[in-house]
């Protein structure tokens, strides 16, 4: 990262009136964008809602309330923008883009962009999700997304949505954080005490069966994850490829975020958190990536969708307002604070 675009708009944050940092971390996230963007005056103007979906052969084994026809009709209404997510990113001007990483439909759904790589990964409580193949074409796909994003958009908002995809995304955040599947297994969408028991055992099942703490990332994902995971790692990989900033969203964004970061470091610098997730996977990702992921939305939301992202983004441009029009020291008739030295 650029230390001299970070330093001039912290420099430039200092020169508004009012008290030193009293904007918080906003100072620093506008500052990482400027820095994403090689511009001080960093933008959000144009922002897009990137919706990966794509269901979860897992789903068989009954970790999910709903079964696999649900993931096909969310898509569309998600493309549609009608969902919850959907109405947000409206009232903010967002585009919003669904994306078909792996539905298990044949047909194409109206509006939602096909980018699919098998109708669905396979039960990995039988056999291994995807295939290596399967798994590195889901993140080029990611990647080419990224850099097709980076033409007309300041930044991109993540968000996925698929049928079973808590479990999957536990079993990933296991696997990288050689966890055991009690630590990081949540409700989901809702699940019963019966159905989390059912989740964790599949997820402690997986875990020995492929030997996941001595797997590569990109070994994990394949016998675990899903296209939607693996698709946002290739977001996050070609945003550090193109420099395009991408906003987090909740627990699946930071799975996918931590093994984008497992395979190149430096990803994580491309990336920006909004809320804390009620999934607790989501906080130890976070405590493992570090204080620069430590989320600024505490609303215990879990929704998905990328709503958390699209909240977040609203708040980013608050702020920017706050940094491109708040009045100066030296035309607000007061002294300019100085900081101390050390």
């Amino acid at each position: 990262m650029s230390k001299s675009i970070f330093n001039q708009i912290k420099e430039n944050w200092d020169c508004i009136s009012k008290p030193l940092d009293s904007m918080g971390r906003f100072e620093e996230l506008t500052a990482k964008l400027g820095v994403i963007q090689n511009s001080i005056y960093p933008k959000l103007d144009k922002v897009a809602l990137l919706v990966l979906c794509a269901d979860n052969g897992v789903v068989e084994e009954g970790v999910s309330q709903s079964g696999q026809e649900v993931t096909a009709i969310c898509a569309r209404n998600i493309a549609e923008g009608n969902t919850s997510a959907g109405v947000m990113a409206k009232a903010l001007g967002i585009d919003v883009l669904a994306v078909d990483m792996g539905i298990a439909v044949t047909e194409e759904i109206p509006d939602v962009l096909d980018r699919k790589i098998r109708a669905g990964t396979r039960n990995f409580a039988k056999e291994a999700a995807m295939t290596w193949v399967e798994c590195q074409s889901a993140i080029q796909t990611g990647i080419s997304l990224a850099e097709d994003c980076k033409k007309k958009y300041d930044a991109v908002c993540i968000g996925e949505m698929g049928i079973g995809n808590t479990t999957t995304s536990a079993a990933v955040a296991a696997g990288l954080l050689g966890l055991s599947a009690e630590e990081v297994c949540g409700r989901g969408a809702g699940l019963s005490d019966q159905g989390l028991q059912r989740k964790i055992c599949v997820v402690d099942a997986a875990i020995k069966k492929y030997d996941l703490y001595n797997k590569s990332a990109h070994e994990v994902l394949e016998c675990v994850g899903g296209f939607d995971i693996a698709g946002m790692v290739g977001v996050y990989l070609g945003a550090k490829k193109v420099g395009l900033p991408v906003i987090l969203d909740g627990a699946i964004s930071l799975t996918a975020a931590l093994a984008a970061v497992k395979m190149e470091k430096d990803a994580g610098h491309y990336l920006i958190p909004s809320h804390r997730s009620r999934e607790p996977l989501a906080e130890k990702i976070c405590a493992e990536l570090g204080a620069d992921f430590s989320p600024l939305i505490d609303g215990a939301m879990a929704l998905g969708e990328g709503s958390g992202a699209v909240m977040m983004t609203g708040l980013l441009r608050t702020a920017l307002e706050v940094y491109n029009k708040a009045l100066r020291f030296g035309d607000s008739g007061v002294g300019q604070y100085k900081r101390k030295s050390k």
